[in-house]
């Protein structure tokens, strides 16, 4: 038995639950690990960070604002900061991607989501103490592109790489300065629980928002509608934009669209240089096969977002970028 298994043993302990053996969890993208308590009365969850990490206080926030508007997010029952061992609600096992694997239905659930989102944007007040989506944490992720997604390109080293940020240093300047609502950032079907015994938007399980920033009230919608893991149904994405903007009349519906697929390029960006890393450095090799439809987003979100100066930077260096899978080289 290892140290950090004992550390476990003895805070469940503590606790007042029989250490019998954890369940392990399937483990996601992030350096966090979750264990199923099976002794555990109510349902529980051991939450494993590293210790002393600033994402268990932001959780710890995050997590009570989104019970006092009404969501549902796991509660933080018992934590020790020191160990990074936290003890949190189980929501059980029906994510939203179990759900329609098992045929649900994709809009009913989709369109509570959405709806969860309508609750959240329409909280009187969010939570300022959380660092902002600002330009710095806009541009920090497009640089995960470079050094991943290129990665015999080191940015800043080479003209493409600074036009390449300049760039889209001049396409976020607007959208940067957004403080409209609180954006969960991961808001996908990964990350939503169906928990059947609560009503309305409580009926909606939210994980994984420790990450939380304030920014653009579209991050989260697009996020949701425009998934890295899977296709929604044809004209779902345009029906569920159309369900939330019926609801939030007093926004102005240009500028929402506007930063929907503006954020939906930079994200897509994001994201491609993740999954690289992922499986590069950390040997999660099986968020590859999301690439391909990454890509492909990238490249229509590029063009709904009218970002050609960045569609024809990249389609000049490196012509076969949209290749996945392709050993990419920069053009002469």
């Amino acid at each position: 038995m290892s140290i950090r298994d004992l550390e476990r043993r003895r805070f469940i302990s503590a606790a007042g639950i029989a250490p019998s053996p954890c369940i392990a969890l399937a483990a996601d993208a992030s350096s966090r690990c979750y264990f199923r308590l099976p002794n555990a009365q109510p349902a529980q969850l051991l939450m494993d960070m590293e210790p002393d990490s600033p994402d268990l206080s932001a959780y710890i926030l995050i997590s009570h604002y989104l019970n006092n508007i009404g969501l549902s997010a796991p509660r933080v029952l018992r934590s020790n900061s020191a160990t990074g061992l936290t003890l949190i609600d189980d929501f059980g096992t029906q994510t939203y991607t179990s759900a329609l694997a098992n045929g649900h239905d994709e809009t009913t659930l989709y369109e509570l989501a959405v709806d969860a989102l309508v609750t959240l944007h329409s909280a009187q007040h969010v939570p300022h103490e959380l660092p902002t989506y600002d330009m710095a944490a806009l541009i920090s992720e497009v640089e995960l592109f470079l050094h991943w997604y290129l990665p015999e390109l080191k940015q800043g080293a080479t003209k493409f790489g600074q036009q390449f940020i300049q760039r889209w240093q001049e396409a976020l300047s607007d959208v940067a300065q957004r403080r409209d609502a609180l954006v969960l950032r991961d808001y996908h079907v990964d990350n939503l629980m169906i928990i059947p015994e609560r009503i309305g938007t409580a009926a909606c399980g939210l994980l994984d928002f420790q990450d939380a920033l304030i920014g653009s009230r579209a991050y989260d919608l697009m996020s949701l509608c425009q998934d890295a893991r899977r296709d929604l149904s044809d004209g779902l994405e345009q029906h569920l934009i159309t369900r939330y903007l019926n609801a939030m009349p007093e926004i102005n519906h240009p500028q929402f669209l506007s930063d929907y697929w503006l954020l939906a390029a930079q994200r897509h960006t994001k994201v491609a240089g993740i999954f690289e890393r992922l499986a590069r450095r950390d040997g999660k090799y099986q968020y590859l096969r999301h690439q391909p439809r990454v890509v492909r987003l990238l490249r229509q979100a590029l063009e709904q977002a009218n970002l050609q100066a960045i569609t024809n930077l990249l389609d000049q260096h490196f012509p076969h970028w949209e290749i996945v899978g392709l050993p990419i080289k920069q053009s002469a």
